[in-house]
């Protein structure tokens, strides 16, 4: 009987599917929309546009809550130390600003980005 209950075991098991392990590929929709420039006397965009872009939609960075330049800084430092983003730390300052002025605006910024997309 325990010979039987093994052969059906291995049965089962040989049965069951093998993973493959093979490369996926994913294609993710093109997004072209650019960091908008928050008017002047405002932070300028090209720094957020020039390094986040890589990884983020403008969209995707629209859509994070308001936080304070100090949370914004963390975030920053995050991407660098964590995640490996290339971004320059002589940047930090000009994409701070900006994401930190971009937070008092994000009710109009949204619904501009809606508006237009």
């Amino acid at each position: 009987m325990r010979r039987v209950a093994a052969l059906a075991a291995l049965l089962v098991l040989g049965a069951a599917p093998v993973p493959a392990n093979r490369p996926v590929s994913i294609d993710l929709p093109f997004d072209a929309t650019l960091f908008p420039d928050l008017g002047r006397g405002a932070p300028a965009a090209d720094a957020i546009n020039n390094n986040c872009l890589a990884c983020h939609s403008a969209e995707m960075v629209l859509n994070q809550p308001a936080l304070t330049r100090a949370e914004w800084a963390a975030e920053v430092t995050k991407m660098r130390s964590v995640y490996k983003a290339p971004v320059a730390p002589a940047d930090d300052a000009a994409i701070i600003d900006w994401l930190t002025a971009m937070s008092s605006r994000l009710p109009a910024m949204r619904s501009s980005l809606s508006a237009s997309g």
